[in-house]
């Protein structure tokens, strides 16, 4: 079982990614915005993160640079979860450091499959 923390501004998204990732076993944390994820992540170490791209107060690549700053992110998995799919938002994710990109709507059995892959 592995700690993920899942960030996203829509509740109902968080609902659905903690749903799903709490029946493959896992302990998940959610999160509401960069802000609130950096803190999380600061008290509770987690060992792979999901987020959004597009939120208020600190966007989801923004996270991602920010935690890869923390020496305890640097080899943290961290996917993006989003409605973005364009090659160059993609290649802007990888530049800051994300392991992976999942497109929404998620299929819930490739989302527990990817998690499954970084984690492996």
């Amino acid at each position: 079982m592995a700690r993920i923390l899942a960030v996203d501004d829509s509740a109902a998204m968080r609902q659905m990614v903690g749903v799903t990732l709490k029946a493959a076993g896992h302990d998940v944390l959610d999160a509401s915005d960069g802000d609130e994820a950096l803190e999380l992540a600061r008290k509770f170490p987690a060992d792979l993160v999901i987020t959004d791209v597009n939120m208020p107060n600190m966007d989801g690549l923004s996270l991602v640079r920010a935690l890869r700053q923390m020496p305890q992110y640097r080899l943290t998995p961290i996917l993006v979860l989003t409605t973005e799919a364009g090659p160059e938002k993609k290649s802007e994710g990888k530049a800051a450091g994300a392991t992976g990109w999942v497109v929404k709507p998620f299929n819930p059995e490739r989302l527990v499959a990817a998690v499954g892959k970084c984690l492996g």
